[in-house]
């Protein structure tokens, strides 16, 4: 995939299907998180075609100051350890109903997209409310022309080899435009 949008969940709670309306999510920015400065910036060509859904593999979070140490941490780890110019996701979502602000919405994520993921340990189910804040998110990146439209919705594990997002995430197989 050239470009695409990345959602990355941990937590998963049974679906339920989204109201017709979307409200825009409450997104804590870099700033608000205590996010280092990146290294440089791409800027993303937009609006981009996919939405890849990612899980995390640890910690939870369910408040916005633990949420922000996860972001933070996680800043570190893929600068420090992976060498990378900044977090590699666009946007992140907390256990906390909120959305982080990683890359934004105007710079190239670490695999050449817009990224976003939830924030709870892989297998564990999401809350129904961070899937709604993930299905408001991408309703609001389609709305600001950022994401395509007609974008096409998949699991990280249905463009590159891994397990993410685990089973207890798949339940993203019933939301709209999901194609494996």
């Amino acid at each position: 995939l050239a470009r695409g949008t990345f959602l990355i969940f941990t937590h998963l709670a049974p679906f339920l299907p989204s109201p017709a309306w979307h409200r825009l999510p409450t997104i804590i920015t870099r700033s608000q998180c205590g996010a280092r400065a990146p290294r440089n910036r791409v800027p993303l060509s937009t609006p981009v075609p996919y939405v890849i859904i990612y899980h995390t593999a640890g910690s939870s979070c369910i408040s916005q100051a633990s949420c922000s140490q996860l972001v933070r941490s996680i800043q570190n780890y893929h600068m420090d350890s992976n060498g990378w110019a900044d977090i590699g996701y666009n946007f992140l979502i907390g256990e906390d109903g909120r959305v982080y602000e990683g890359r934004g919405w105007s710079t190239v994520g670490c695999q050449g997209e817009i990224n976003r993921r939830l924030l709870c340990p892989a297998g564990r189910v999401p809350s129904a409310a961070a899937l709604n804040i993930a299905q408001d998110l991408i309703q609001c990146a389609v709305n600001m022309g950022s994401l395509s439209s007609s974008y096409i919705l998949k699991g990280h594990r249905n463009v590159k080899e891994t397990e993410s997002p685990g089973e207890a995430l798949y339940v993203i197989t019933q939301w709209p435009r999901f194609q494996t």
